[in-house]
């Protein structure tokens, strides 16, 4: 215990780490270097309807920066990482509304 803490004083628990949103399209890129990440997103996100969720599996971390500047240069949302061990779990939002 601290000089400054009193008994029962708690600090108060970190927020809570908001849950990946479930994906409509997974690309498995785990084990492929820049730029098969970026090329096979691209092609997957053709299958995707608008406003679905993409996730992309890779471990070259490189992807942590060619993927959202890929996003804005095509308007689509990135909406985060997750990393599980060394694989990233990269989540984009395609453009267009979800109807």
């Amino acid at each position: 215990m601290s000089p400054d803490s009193r008994p029962g004083d708690q600090s108060p628990a970190p927020p809570a780490t908001p849950a990946p949103p479930a994906p409509d399209v997974r690309v498995d890129a785990v084990g492929l270097l820049c730029p098969l990440p970026i090329t096979r997103t691209a092609r997957a996100m053709r299958e995707c309807r608008p406003g679905g969720v993409l996730e992309l599996l890779a471990d070259d971390r490189v992807v942590l920066i060619d993927l959202p500047h890929w996003c804005r240069s095509w308007r689509h949302d990135y909406l985060g990482h997750v990393e599980a061990g060394s694989v990233l779990r990269l989540f984009v939002r395609k453009r267009g509304s979800a109807a």
